[in-house]
């Protein structure tokens, strides 16, 4: 009866999932990439980074030129994308805290379960929660990176657990030898573990006709470099010479006009000359992951699925890479509360965008594109009409929130809201976010215009 149950489920559920002109569902592939900036080529970040296959993507889907991220640490960030419910709804705001174990996450119904639930088998493996685990209960196949390597034995894969003497969770924080935080490993790409996670996908995606799973598919894969210890390939930093590193732009005197200073880190890095080594490691890791992201879009190019699979790439956030100072993410700012976005959808036009959007809006959007069911205790709100016209209308500005306060961005603004004082930036002016105007008598109708689009709980 159970069985039958969803045999009906599935079949009522067709005429919505029908969208495609030759009556194929959308399949969803979501590619997630950890402590990303804007340092790939099509969002020119930096005029030296290497990320031929993400730009690939971008020519073909939606750049979301000014995206912001739900919060600027891993598991908020991820938390609040994948229930759909922010921050500042749940009290999530740091890695510390256990998903399921908050009052309104731990039950939760995820993207990949929502979609489960109405007739897709959803898979995943890598880094898509930010606990061990991945919360199992939202697949129904889960693949595990350290158990279930695809062509070699699991103790022939490299380790890249992180080094005991450097503290790595938001940020660099040297404490003995600064230099383990990067290196280069003669390890093949082939053994490394993103490598094997976007090659878990690719096999998922070309060998089709031996899957007994039923379609369509919520699949998705996580790639973890950029993220911190910095070790790749030795391939990926002959990619990029040292001695040519460019650094990203400096304001010395940033804090002049804020509370606070330098991090610490960032004081170690210039006494120990080693800014030109941090940009050229950060290159290197963002070359391999885009190496990984290439694996999946060929396959998925080549496979059954090209013309039907809305694709999906985002980043959980930014990374200062000695912006503002300092070398972490964990801050409300330009760098770290925006990320890389794009999102492909077959029969829509390729296009960039500078509308606001933010990662909570991920989850509604697509139950659109699928054509499901609302899910009305959403936060978010659907961004289709701008996949369909980048220039639409919308006065949605976006909402990053971290445990010290709030940060809300427009096409023009970011204003930062927190304890220790306010913060107003004009991009059209100030893209490097170095003018505080909060105290300019000339902007405070500004700030009050802004204040208005915060939830009631944070005026």
């Amino acid at each position: 009866m159970k069985h039958r149950a969803r045999t009906l489920l599935g079949i009522s559920l067709m005429t919505a999932l029908l969208v495609q002109a030759d009556g194929r569902p959308m399949n969803v592939l979501m590619i997630a990439i950890d402590d990303l900036n804007d340092w790939v080529g099509f969002l020119g970040g930096h005029p030296q980074t290497q990320t031929p296959n993400m730009d690939r993507l971008a020519a073909q889907g939606m750049v979301f030129e000014n995206a912001s991220c739900s919060s600027v640490a891993c598991n908020p960030s991820r938390s609040a994308l994948m229930s759909g419910i922010p921050p500042y709804a749940s009290g999530l705001y740091s890695n510390g805290q256990v998903m399921r174990e908050n009052p309104v996450l731990m039950d939760a119904v995820m993207i990949p379960r929502y979609f489960s639930n109405n007739g897709y088998t959803s898979l995943a493996r890598g880094k898509i929660f930010h606990h061990a685990g991945l919360d199992p209960q939202s697949w129904d196949i889960l693949s595990d990176q350290k158990k279930d390597p695809l062509t070699v034995p699991k103790e022939q894969l490299t380790d890249m657990t992180p080094y005991q003497d450097i503290k790595i969770d938001n940020g660099l924080s040297f404490v003995q030898k600064p230099r383990i935080a990067w290196k280069s490993t003669p390890t093949p790409k082939e053994l490394t573990q993103d490598y094997q996670n976007a090659m878990w996908a690719a096999q998922w995606l070309t060998d089709s006709a031996e899957h007994e799973t039923p379609k369509p598919f919520f699949l998705a894969c996580g790639i973890f470099r950029p993220h911190l210890p910095w070790t790749v390939p030795a391939e990926y930093y002959a990619r990029f010479d040292l001695d040519s590193i460019k650094l990203p732009p400096i304001n010395p005197d940033d804090y002049s006009d804020i509370k606070g200073g330098a991090a610490s880190e960032y004081g170690e890095a210039v006494e120990k000359g080693l800014r030109e080594e941090i940009v050229w490691a950060y290159l290197a890791n963002i070359a391999y992951a885009d190496d990984c992201v290439g694996v999946i879009l060929d396959a998925l190019e080549k496979s059954p699925y090209k013309d039907n699979t809305i694709v999906v790439l985002w980043s959980d956030h930014g990374w200062h890479v000695g912006e503002k100072l300092r070398y972490k993410k964990s801050t409300l700012w330009e760098e770290t509360a925006r990320m890389p976005f794009i999102v492909k959808v077959p029969g829509l036009e390729p296009g960039r965008s500078i509308r606001p959007v933010n990662l909570i809006d991920l989850y509604p959007t697509l139950i659109d594109l699928a054509g499901l069911p609302k899910k009305n205790d959403l936060h978010g709100r659907s961004f289709v009409p701008v996949l369909k016209n980048p220039d639409v209308e919308w006065d949605h500005p976006a909402i990053t929130s971290s445990s010290s306060g709030h940060s809300l961005r427009t096409e023009r603004w970011r204003y930062i809201s927190k304890k220790n004082g306010d913060e107003l930036y004009d991009h059209d002016n100030d893209p490097n976010e170095w003018t505080n105007l909060a105290t300019n008598p000339e902007y405070q109708n500004v700030i009050q215009e802004l204040r208005k689009h915060l939830p009631a709980s944070m005026n």
